[in-house]
């Protein structure tokens, strides 16, 4: 729940949630789980570095469901997915040695399973598509942004709704009708916590690509979610933000 909660709160009137004091109360201890989990992480990777595969199963286990949750994401193909999920597992144990800790280890993995699901992306789409390569696609992204048709307030908060099944469905259902140059940019900034520089380097783009594109996902997933989520009450006619 806690990566819906993330990309709701990213596209909530596309600006900053403040939370109530119980709800900081709530963030504080998943900080502090956070911290712990990372720390089992280094640890773990310490273990497997030295030979101990006992140590690299347990990583796979913590971490296979979210490698396996973006992969589907990026393809939208079960057997795809779980490709890509165990190549992503088995790159990352062929290349633990060289892992430095300079991020955190599901960072580094994540981006070892988008950089192989980028590639069959690319496979797919051969010479027919446009490419998810910032060389051929300069002009698309240096076009006008689209101004919303509709503006409201939804009627909850992000963490209310995070929670509703419908909700999830109806992001997910969102995500599909993305550009795919789109909908990863989302995925991996906005869903699993990358930063503007990790997912430049993921995608192989211009930092100032990822904010640009990153924009054009947000814009248009929230004008789809509010119409469903948003107040009828509170929205703005077209005339009003012109």
């Amino acid at each position: 729940m806690g990566c819906v909660q993330n990309a709701l709160a990213g596209l909530y009137g596309v600006k900053a949630l403040i939370l109530p004091t119980a709800q900081g109360v709530t963030k504080l201890r998943e900080t502090v789980i956070l911290i712990h989990d990372k720390s089992a992480d280094e640890e773990l990777v310490r273990m497997a570095q030295k030979g101990e595969l006992a140590a690299m199963d347990e990583l796979t286990r913590r971490h296979e469901k979210r490698v396996y949750t973006l992969a589907w994401r990026m393809l939208r193909h079960e057997q795809d997915a779980e490709d890509v999920t165990q190549q992503a597992f088995l790159s990352a144990l062929e290349h633990l040695d060289g892992f430095r800790g300079e991020s955190t280890f599901s960072t580094w993995l994540l981006r070892i399973a988008s950089h192989a699901a980028l590639k069959l992306i690319r496979k797919r789409q051969g010479l027919k598509t446009v490419s998810l390569d910032e060389s051929t696609e300069s002009e698309g992204d240096e076009s006008p942004i689209p101004h919303p048709e509709f503006i409201a307030d939804w009627r909850f908060s992000p963490d209310r709704l995070a929670g509703r099944s419908e909700v999830f469905d109806l992001l997910e259902a969102a995500l599909v009708e993305l550009e795919e140059k789109h909908r990863v940019v989302f995925l991996l900034r906005d869903v699993e916590g990358f930063s503007v520089k990790e997912t430049a380097e993921a995608l192989g783009i211009t930092e100032a690509n990822v904010k640009v594109r990153l924009l054009r996902a947000r814009l248009q997933l929230r004008e789809r979610l509010t119409r469903e989520l948003g107040d009828p009450q509170k929205a703005l006619k077209r005339h009003q933000h012109a």
